[in-house]
């Protein structure tokens, strides 16, 4: 008989909910994520897209592409990229957008092959992988040599301001998703993930723990958002 691995199961499980979560938030999405933010986000994604750019890479992985807002801005800054998403009514909405290819894909088990790409991107989308560790085994295997891995991701605020970001994210955010698209638990889920992510340093650690080198990061907005850097080594 098969060894029987609960902590198996169990991701499984999670990832399941997950999916089905965002399943359900998939049309406002966009529009909410651009109100809760006060449209920083949208600054927040062009200096990502800005710093890929700047690495002339060939091939360009999003994953957890969502909707694909920062595909489409790649692509709208001449790169060429492939969105993969484990969330269909998401990719759905990206294809409604007009991006294309995207592909389902679970970030644990990518459908590529090695080296595919020069670089990979992730917005918003690390602290929804049930294994980040696993997660990022697979974008260093699917990495070219001196390729580059961009996570761009809600962070640690500055101290004096993590009480008010705190009770906008538990109070103020589920009370708005509720009024304007039903969806309260929902967003319960975001900011509970939000709020237990990595702070800075803890996130670049897991990347060099990981096998990236020339790990970095930048804080955005008082750290409210953060955009990590690491390399795949050339040997």
């Amino acid at each position: 008989m098969a060894n029987y691995d609960p902590r198996t199961l169990f991701m499984k499980q999670e990832a399941k909910q997950i999916q089905t979560l965002f399943s359900r938030i998939s049309k406002p999405y966009d529009m909410l994520n651009h109100v809760f933010s006060f449209g920083i986000d949208i600054w927040w994604r062009k200096i990502l897209v800005r710093h890929v750019a700047s690495c002339k890479p060939a091939l360009v992985l999003d994953l957890a592409t969502g909707s694909g807002d920062v595909a489409l801005m790649m692509r709208k800054a001449g790169l060429k990229v492939v969105g993969a998403d484990f969330c269909v009514p998401m990719l759905e909405e990206a294809r409604r957008k007009g991006f294309s290819p995207v592909i389902a894909a679970d970030a644990l088990q990518l459908p590529f092959t090695d080296g595919s790409f020069n670089a990979v991107t992730v917005a918003y989308g690390l602290r929804n992988f049930v294994d980040r560790p696993s997660a990022m085994g697979e974008v260093l295997r699917v990495l070219r040599p001196g390729g580059h891995f961009f996570i761009l991701e809600f962070s640690r605020p500055w101290k004096f301001l993590r009480p008010f970001y705190n009770f906008y994210l538990e109070t103020l955010m589920p009370w708005v998703t509720q009024k304007a698209a039903g969806e309260k638990d929902a967003y319960n889920y975001l900011a509970s993930s939000i709020q237990a992510f990595p702070a800075q340093k803890e996130l670049a650690d897991l990347l060099e723990a990981n096998g990236f080198k020339n790990v970095s990061f930048q804080n955005l907005t008082m750290g409210i958002s953060a955009l990590h850097m690491g390399e795949k080594p050339l040997g």
